[in-house]
């Protein structure tokens, strides 16, 4: 494996930050580039001999530090650390999530709120295929008219999970159930920080004053505590400021305001939940939708909206209006933040790497912006050892970082463009205004005209992040269909109830379903 570059300035903490810093250093670790040596009070700890990493922290403009959820590739992350998964867990309040249940999505005018239409976003597994086809096959027969079970609780793993309360780990691992977390996006901070500087990386609390670049190249960075910083590698975690990739060498941005609306949030904890379900929950608003998950020292709630018809004052009001039942919040801060939604088109050249906010951010519907910096990083990682010349590394990795972002914000469109709700401007401006991405466009055409929706997937799959199971149960979620006209489809095998049985085999000895 070849070796990191010598000296490596990582400008910006948070979880980005943090993340870069330890999976440069791990990475360092195997490659033999760090050695251990005994510090004076004997506890051990890794220096860097061949490759030096320092991270500079600004201690006046704080980190956004409010995502609190994941997808199951955080799970790889934290393998790759060689950290126990009941470690970080502990210290960060976190919990498990086998999913998202979206509420009132689809909504219309007269629903009643004890009616209010959702579907759950199920993790994948394994254990999953057999029932899965059922899945599919019903959901391809509700397409063509023959009114079908659609749940996806009976015929998902992870959906069962839910409904019974069942935790991850109590499952034998040969099962190997995909499922993410839930967690306290402070604390991860301060997890990862004490792992990276354990681990030899540099701490330094400082301002960038002064950022002097040649071409695609930065010079140094000049601070007002430390000095001039030199390195080999200039990384950019400084959030949406993009003080390196954006400021100093003037990347291109690629906006998805016209395809997202949404680029404010607010967000206010509650106390915890006496139940602790293993799910986000996204409960679509007037402007936008609300977030609801579940941590082991309290819930983190927000509300991501559109300022173009809410105002911030009003995102509040509404937000503290649905989470005040008999709780009196007057006297709960609210935190604001701003969301830039888009991409660099250059996320890697000469010798600057921009890593997460920095890099670009699709709103937080499916709590991707973690997996985005982890894959940023792999692939880096994956670029760097190919013995080819440095433009055609930078473009390998330019070209799929762009094609994983434009793909998730592909699917992500796909939420509020499939949403029938008319009892706000923002809904139908989510139908009738968005500029849809032409993979979108694709499926939706195939989708509805009755074609093989196997072979539509198959055409785009080059464009797709999210695979097959996701496309038919948000399409099917949503209920893109016209009404049934045929006669209902005689069920010869139980779906749910093959779910059960699997469920129950694969539990660990000594454990309970709840």
């Amino acid at each position: 494996m070849k070796a990191l570059p010598n000296k490596i300035v990582i400008v910006g903490g948070g979880s980005a930050g943090w993340m870069t810093a330890c999976y440069l250093a791990r990475a360092a670790e195997l490659t033999g580039s760090f050695s251990q040596q005994t510090l004076h009070d004997q506890q051990t700890r890794h220096s860097a001999q061949g490759c030096s990493i320092t991270l500079l922290e600004s201690s006046s403009i704080p980190t956004v530090g409010v995502g609190e959820g994941s997808t199951p590739y955080l799970r790889h992350f934290f393998a790759y650390l060689g950290v126990e998964e009941s470690t970080w867990m502990e210290a960060c309040n976190a919990t498990y999530k086998m999913g998202i249940n979206f509420e009132g999505w689809n909504k219309s005018d007269d629903s009643p709120p004890s009616r209010t239409p959702s579907y759950f976003h199920p993790f994948f597994s394994a254990l999953d295929v057999p029932t899965a086809e059922h899945y599919f096959t019903a959901v391809n027969q509700r397409r063509h008219g023959q009114p079908s079970n659609i749940s996806e609780s009976h015929y998902f793993t992870a959906a069962e999970m839910v409904r019974q309360n069942i935790a991850p780990n109590t499952i034998v691992d040969s099962a190997n159930i995909d499922y993410a977390y839930h967690f306290d996006a402070g604390l991860l901070g301060e997890f990862l920080k004490h792992y990276a500087t354990s681990k030899g990386v540099n701490h330094k609390v400082g301002n960038v004053t002064k950022v002097p670049t040649f071409n695609d190249n930065i010079q140094a960075i000049q601070t007002d505590l430390h000095g001039t910083l030199h390195a080999d590698l200039f990384i950019d975690c400084s959030g949406f400021r993009g003080i390196l990739g954006k400021k100093a060498l003037n990347r291109s941005v690629t906006s998805y305001a016209d395809t997202l609306f949404n680029d404010a949030a607010v967000a206010i904890p509650t106390k915890r939940s006496d139940i602790i379900k293993y799910q986000t929950r996204s409960v679509a608003l007037r402007h936008g939708w609300q977030w609801n998950i579940p941590l082991t020292a309290r819930t983190g709630n927000g509300y991501v909206y559109s300022s173009r018809f809410c105002s911030s004052v009003q995102a509040e009001q509404e937000l503290r209006s649905v989470l005040d039942e008999g709780t009196n919040l007057k006297n709960t801060p609210a935190r604001h933040l701003k969301m830039q939604v888009g991409r660099l088109n250059t996320h890697w050249a000469g010798n600057c790497l921009s890593i997460g906010l920095s890099q670009g951010f699709i709103e937080p519907l499916e709590a991707t912006a973690l997996m985005l910096v982890q894959y940023a990083l792999h692939h880096f990682i994956d670029c760097w050892q190919q013995p080819i010349p440095d433009t055609r590394k930078h473009a390998l990795y330019n070209n799929e970082m762009n094609r994983m972002f434009d793909g998730i914000r592909d699917y992500i469109a796909a939420h509020y463009y499939l949403n029938t709700r008319n009892d706000t401007p923002y809904w139908v401006a989510c139908r009738n205004e968005m500029k849809v991405p032409d993979t979108l466009a694709y499926l939706l055409k195939e989708w509805d005209r009755g074609a093989n929706f196997e072979d539509a997937l198959n055409e785009v799959d080059a464009n797709l992040v999210y695979l097959r199971p996701s496309w038919y149960c948000i399409f099917a979620g949503m209920r893109r269909f016209s009404p049934p006209t045929g006669d209902r489809v005689v069920e010869t095998l139980n779906p749910h109830q093959m779910l059960k049985d699997i469920l129950r085999k694969m539990q660990k000895p000594n454990t309970e379903t709840c």
